[in-house]
């Protein structure tokens, strides 16, 4: 085991994690490392690692045997304690420690009768959550878009009904497990006999048998279909948040659902608007003779122009606000401001004439007052 990293590690949080800690750095990695979106070659390994970490630090009685014993709490080759909680000893349900023997039948026959809090591996089960990443424009991010996805996705097989049989007759109990998808083996220690438990072989722990499978999904109990899914972009919306559409993940086992589809959203960059959260950003060039003497412009915003009045004296860099002029809130709040920066453009190559005009004006400047300059050398006086 001293190749494998502390699961902790694996998802990039301290031990004492939250639940919903676990859950978002499950999300976020399951991501990051998906074979689908990751094309590193060692993605699918960091996949199936982060896959392991989660499947132990998500369920309570594992989380809470690793904590207690690390690796061996939970790797059933070292005895793990995996399946089962720690009243009445039944946190070590599935400890194989000595010889393989279940410490539950051990405590089981010591204390009068043990109790089994092993999970079902017959029922059905939930399928893994899916993971892709959308990119939008930036003003379908403001405004909200549909866009229209397409899938392949593992849909319950309609002539089985998900059995992967071909009539309900043909699905009969296994006769190895006799339907309970475990199997006990006996073990002699220290003069006694003792039981271990683990999946039957010949049904895969789901304690049945198919005769006859389905022609139509050849046993699976699944089809896999391409799928247009409409996915709504809400307006206000900003890189990195997710969306989920029910159901439209992989597919689930014996006869469970399918997991979730996750999609995070990428929003590209604008060539001139900025967004800060809720607010937009812009900047306006403005001769040097409108800052300075005042002038209205139609400023662009992302619903269309608007006026501004664009004050004399207005210095570079000077910013004006837009109320109401931002993102509109997702979820029915205030919508956001749109701030207009001033950048004041100096004219580089003038012609004759304004060059004349501008010579004027500075001969008067001086007549009036001291230039600007010369105030600035005043302050060190």
């Amino acid at each position: 085991m001293a190749d494998k990293r502390d699961y902790y590690e694996v998802l990039e949080l301290s031990k004492g994690a939250s639940d919903e800690d676990i859950k978002k750095a499950y999300r976020k990695l399951a991501k990051k490392y998906h074979p689908d979106l990751n094309k590193a070659p060692d993605a699918a390994d960091k996949f199936k690692e982060v896959q392991e970490a989660y499947e132990v630090l998500s369920d309570p009685q594992k989380k809470a045997a690793y904590d207690a014993y690390g690796f061996a709490g939970v790797d059933p080759q070292q005895g793990g304690f995996g399946r089962g909680g720690f009243g009445d000893f039944s946190g070590f349900s599935g400890f194989s420690g000595f010889g393989g023997v279940d410490i539950d039948d051990l405590f089981g026959r010591f204390m009068g009768g043990g109790r089994s809090t092993r999970s079902n591996t017959t029922g059905p089960r939930k399928g893994q959550d899916r993971f892709m990443s959308l990119n939008i424009e930036f003003m379908d991010a403001i405004n909200g878009t549909r866009k229209t996805l397409k899938l392949d996705v593992d849909e319950q097989c309609p002539e089985c009904m998900g059995s992967g049989a071909r009539s309900k007759d043909d699905i009969k109990v296994c006769p190895t497990c006799k339907g309970t998808g475990r199997v006990t083996r006996m073990t002699n220690m220290m003069g006694m006999r003792m039981q271990s438990e683990s999946a039957c072989p010949d049904c895969n722990g789901t304690g049945k048998k198919i005769e006859r499978v389905c022609s139509k999904c050849k046993g699976s109990g699944y089809l896999t279909k391409k799928v247009e899914v409409e996915v709504n972009i809400p307006a206000g919306i900003q890189s990195g948040q997710q969306l989920r559409i029910t159901g439209k993940g992989y597919r689930g086992v014996n006869g469970g659902s399918n997991g979730d589809l996750y999609i995070e959203v990428n929003v590209r960059d604008h060539k001139y608007f900025i967004r800060d959260g809720k607010n937009i950003l812009i900047t306006v060039p403005v001769s040097a003779l409108d800052a300075t003497l005042g002038c209205k412009v139609d400023v662009p915003t992302v619903y269309g122009d608007v006026e501004l009045t664009i004050p004399a004296g207005t210095q570079p860099n000077q910013k004006f606000r837009l109320r109401g002029k931002g993102v509109k809130d997702a979820y029915g709040g205030v919508p956001g401001d749109q701030y207009v920066e001033v950048e004041v453009v100096i004219p580089s190559n003038m012609t004759r004439e304004e060059k004349e005009h501008y010579n004027k004006l500075k001969e008067l400047e001086k007549k009036q007052k001291k230039t600007v300059f010369e105030k600035f050398k005043d302050a060190f006086k």
